[in-house]
């Protein structure tokens, strides 16, 4: 159970803070709500209490886990398929696991790929994404402005080799 006040991440939309937990009725169903507040895009999110096993709810990372994030983001691309679907599909289950160095992986390798070929529509937006839950987490696992957050993910990324 998470409480008040605590930084977690919810996989698809990024990190945020708890900012209260609310009994409110929903088709009928009164039920317990966790009303997370996103620090990006000024989202806010209700997520049962009940329901945080099955949407992988999880707390913000480490300073060390951060630390293994930018190795990942300036480690070796890993192979994908030349094909774009199958690689839209396998990129959308990693963002979906809420695995933080997979995501990293994902903003990574599309990084890469876009410098080299470029990237469909779908998933240049794929990438922005994964960025942005990447950003919002180091936001709140570091505790610094999202521009920085975006220079820091940047030169990790700046330094990866293909």
């Amino acid at each position: 159970m998470f409480s008040i006040g605590d930084r977690v991440v919810y996989p698809m939309h990024g990190a945020g803070v708890i900012e209260a937990i609310e009994e409110r009725e929903i088709l009928g169903r009164r039920k317990q709500y966790y009303i997370m507040k996103l620090p990006i895009g000024d989202m806010q999110v209700m997520i049962p209490v009940d329901g945080v096993d099955d949407v992988g709810l999880r707390q913000v990372i480490s300073e060390s886990d951060l630390e293994r994030v930018l190795e990942v983001l300036a480690g070796e691309r890993t192979k994908m398929s030349a094909n774009w679907n199958r690689r839209y599909r396998a990129n959308a289950e990693k963002l979906r696991s809420g695995n933080i160095f997979e995501v990293a992986e994902v903003v990574r390798n599309l990084t890469l790929r876009e410098r080299e070929k470029g990237l469909s529509t779908g998933e240049r937006k794929m990438l922005d994404n994964a960025k942005q839950i990447l950003v919002s987490e180091v936001v709140l696992s570091r505790n610094i402005p999202e521009g920085e957050a975006h220079s820091l993910l940047e030169q990790a990324i700046g330094s990866a080799s293909s």
